[in-house]
């Protein structure tokens, strides 16, 4: 997977030779969850049972033999390149260690980094609410009375009787 530009310089230097290291040699071309080969084509029901043409045998999502589908494969079924990329483990782009990467198709990768990918998602929301709320949030066009208590007969009151003006 390309790196993000803002990300470049949290990666090593020599990033490329450690994700071809993790991917081809440790790996041996093959996602370390699924089993799915790199570069080729394969049949998958969408559900992550695929067909793996060289053992001639149906694998699940976690590389296991599995008995044959009972569905028409044909409504379900679909062919789909591999690609494999190098993912870190921890999600931290910081930390390279060979132990804390591991080579990934398309599939296993989204499914391993969804959780965080949502955790930013939800991050970037409430963060982007929050600078919104600061400073062009509705406190302008509501008055400053909706912020700001208003004193009534010596307490503070949240709303504003409508005589108090």
């Amino acid at each position: 997977m390309p790196i993000r530009p803002e990300h470049v310089f949290l990666y090593p230097i020599d990033w490329p030779q450690l994700s071809r290291f993790v991917r081809f040699v440790r790996a041996g071309g093959r996602c370390e969850h699924c089993r799915r080969p790199h570069g080729r084509r394969v049949f998958h029901l969408g559900d992550g049972r695929w067909w793996d043409g060289e053992a001639r045998c149906w694998r699940n999502g976690r590389g296991r033999r599995v008995r044959r589908p009972v569905e028409n494969l044909f409504e379900h079924g679909r062919w789909t390149a591999v690609v494999l990329a190098c993912a870190h483990l921890d999600h931290d782009p910081g930390e390279n260690a060979l132990h804390r990467l591991a080579a990934l198709c398309q599939r296993c990768h989204i499914l391993h980094d969804g959780p965080e990918h949502r955790r930013r998602r939800w991050m970037n929301a409430h963060c982007r609410r929050a600078l919104g709320d600061l400073f062009l949030g509705p406190y302008p066009m509501r008055g400053a009375d909706w912020i700001t208590p208003v004193w009534v007969g010596g307490r503070a009151c949240r709303v504003a009787p409508l005589n108090a003006r």
